[in-house]
């Protein structure tokens, strides 16, 4: 029986000096994970929205503080007119086009983009037109906007400062 209580004694006396032993913890794999979220979130959080840019445009400048929210852009150059970067109407077509207010082929493109946006659950009807600053025919873009249903229309601008 002795034995057997020394058995025992030693067997809690080893479970009992396991317990005493510090664990050590590896902070290099925790601090590799700090940095990959510190870079993460410093790439990500960003407050400017920047609006893609074609060098052929001149945009006007303005004191706005609003900054935009994304939305459908129209971009008018010297050359073309593009929706989301794609080419929809040619200028000369446009400026030697019919007498009509309502430029067709962009109206065609517009409605198409509002029937795939709703499908996507997107119901803002929001649109940016980013064109040059003198360009003559600005009134049958924003009413072709609007014939297409979109409420919301905004002008791409450059951020001036202002003037103290």
């Amino acid at each position: 029986m002795l034995n057997m209580a020394s058995r025992r004694a030693q067997r809690m006396e080893r479970r009992h000096d396991r317990a005493r032993k510090v664990i050590g913890l590896s902070l290099v794999s925790l601090m590799d994970i700090f940095t990959i979220l510190v870079f993460f979130l410093l790439v990500n959080s960003s407050n400017n929205e920047i609006l893609p840019t074609a060098k052929a445009v001149r945009l006007p400048e303005s004191i706005a503080e609003k900054t935009p929210k994304p939305t459908l852009i129209v971009t008018v150059n010297d050359d073309d007119i593009l929706v989301k970067g794609r080419k929809v109407a040619s200028v000369r077509d446009v400026l030697g086009g019919s007498a009509g207010l309502v430029i067709e082929p962009l109206k065609t493109e517009l409605d198409y983009q509002s029937r795939h946006a709703r499908r996507r659950g997107d119901k803002a009807k929001a649109i940016t037109i980013m064109g040059d600053k003198e360009i003559p025919y600005l009134k049958r873009i924003m009413l072709t906007c609007v014939r297409a249903n979109y409420e919301n229309i905004s002008l791409a601008v450059l951020r001036r400062e202002q003037k103290s």
